[in-house]
């Protein structure tokens, strides 16, 4: 037998086919999404509003306590920073009792109670937080120990659950980090969950690692490429071709019905429906005269809506808050007539029809709905006259009110009140220091809406919540468009590691035990 190197051929063909089959059976470990966005926004995740970036800061982050993983019901709602809780019997304290050994990314130590009151204070401030308004019913925020945090509400909330899970506002972050790191905090995020920031390559990709430490277990996914890519046929071609394992989908009937076709696809068509509305500024010409917005009403056409986008994908809204939330009802949207629009317009002093310029996003999806609805309206004489921007600058256009009609679509916790109090209560106004997403200058519910938040009984809190949306509608503060659920694309050997039914931070959680197959 020849001699290679001082072993035998043999033991060396040997060693490199165990090698070989080593290779060929070893996991895949790196998980690639393709995300429909030119760049990434704002990752503190007190900050992130659009759907790019909450769903990156979801990998993240944690809060006091989350939702089940794949569900947005509330009675999921369990353990996540906080092990355990209790309240008051009048339910205006509540003292949380935190793990023990919890880990912040990087060399920023241990989670304490002083990061969960620094985090808390921060979500109250409208300077440091897009979503301070869930948080105006706080009176303070107290460490009793390193790993003990008391609440004390000024009065009870609908869900103080709510505002404290891993969504929007009840993200807990690094004291320290956020301290040291400053403004750079935004594209430098440090979080304690089971994926940690890397760096962002602009346009291109935000890169994460496992969070080894992580407290549930070591993540079976060791690196996320979160891939910007605009253009749904560049992410349909790069999953189609293997190069991407996670693909943000289409809410569209002929996308879903195409891409289930496709080999090793698995398409998740999932809760909440994000509700489409057009906030319409009562305080602008010619929005101030309820007729103009009648008219507006009128034209748009909600059943062509869900035609265009599909069943398996949309529903129709019968309220300016979203289906499927605690005190929802019927609110009586005012059905589609054009000549009825027509008639309104002239008679509120445009017999000829009238142009109105509105700030809107290029995010694909947003983009083609409002194309339809202006069509829609273009029946009637009413002329939208879309100014195109990318997605983060048209979040701080809008912000800064400068759009007389806001196409906005969202989900939120599914409790009326926080639909109603951020897109509806005056306080949230535009603008104002106590802003959040109200763009209509809406306030004609604002006694129901405050007056709800205290209703100690049940069967009264929801009428009060089901007359202010009826207030609005007739208001027409704004124009329910269509619901629409999330739709994303994964290859069949991506297991979630839980049955993806529903997601508050509008994309798949990817958690300690998502995997290849």
């Amino acid at each position: 037998m020849k001699f290679l190197g001082g072993l035998p051929a043999a033991v060396m063909l040997a060693g490199t086919l165990l090698a070989t089959t080593a290779a060929i059976a070893a996991p895949k470990t790196t998980l690639v999404v393709g995300m429909a966005a030119q760049d990434v926004g704002k990752l503190d995740p007190q900050m992130a509003v659009s759907t790019i970036d909450r769903t990156a800061v979801a990998w993240m982050f944690n809060g006091l306590v989350r939702f089940a993983p794949g569900s947005v019901n509330p009675a999921t709602i369990g353990p996540d920073l906080a092990e355990k809780w209790e309240f008051s019997p009048d339910k205006k304290v509540w003292t949380f009792h935190l793990r023990h050994g919890v880990k912040w990314h990087g060399d920023y130590g241990e989670m304490t109670a002083d990061d969960v009151v620094f985090s808390l204070n921060k979500a109250a401030d409208p300077k440091r937080s897009a979503f301070a308004g869930d948080f105006a019913a706080f009176d303070k925020v107290e460490a009793l120990d390193p790993y003990t945090v008391r609440i004390t509400l000024k009065h009870p909330v609908p869900s103080l659950l709510g505002i404290v899970t891993n969504y929007s506002g009840g993200y807990i972050i690094s004291k320290k980090a956020y301290e040291a790191l400053g403004d750079k905090f935004n594209s430098h995020p440090i979080g304690s969950g089971p994926f940690e920031f890397v760096s962002v390559t602009p346009n291109q990709s935000l890169e994460l690692k496992a969070n080894e430490a992580y407290f549930r277990g070591s993540p079976k996914i060791k690196t996320i490429s979160y891939r910007f890519l605009p253009s749904n046929a560049s992410r349909d071609l790069a999953f189609q071709s293997g190069e991407l394992d996670l693909e943000f989908g289409i809410a569209d009937q002929t996308w879903v019905d195409r891409t289930k076709k496709l080999p090793h696809a698995i398409v998740d068509v999932f809760e909440p429906a994000e509700e489409a509305i057009l906030n319409l500024n009562e305080t602008q010409k010619p929005l101030d005269d309820i007729r103009v917005r009648q008219a507006i009403a009128y034209a748009v056409n909600r059943p062509e809506l869900i035609a265009w986008q599909g069943k398996d994908v949309s529903r129709e809204p019968k309220s300016v808050i979203p289906g499927g939330n605690l005190g929802y009802v019927d609110a009586g949207l005012l059905p589609h007539d054009i000549a009825k629009a027509k008639k309104l317009l002239a008679e509120a002093g445009y017999p000829n029809g009238l142009t109105i310029k509105v700030i809107h996003t290029q995010l694909p999806g947003m983009l083609a709905q409002m194309q339809v609805v202006q069509a829609q309206l273009k029946k009637a004489g009413i002329n939208l006259d879309l100014q195109i921007v990318e997605h983060a600058t048209f979040h701080q256009m809008i912000r800064k009110d400068l759009s007389p009609i806001v196409f906005y679509s969202a989900a939120r916790f599914p409790v009326a009140d926080v639909y109603l109090t951020q897109f509806y209560d005056s306080a949230s106004t535009v603008g104002t220091p106590t802003a959040i997403t109200n763009f209509s200058h809406c306030k004609v519910a604002d006694a129901e809406i405050h007056a709800a938040r205290t209703e100690p009984d049940d069967a009264k809190q929801i009428a009060l919540w089901q007359t202010a949306q009826k207030k609005i509608v007739a208001d027409v503060c704004a124009v329910p468009l269509v619901e629409t659920l999330q739709a994303w694309v994964r290859t069949d050997k991506l297991d979630y590691g839980y049955d993806l039914k529903g997601s508050l931070s509008l994309g798949p959680l990817i958690t300690e035990t998502t995997q290849f197959k």
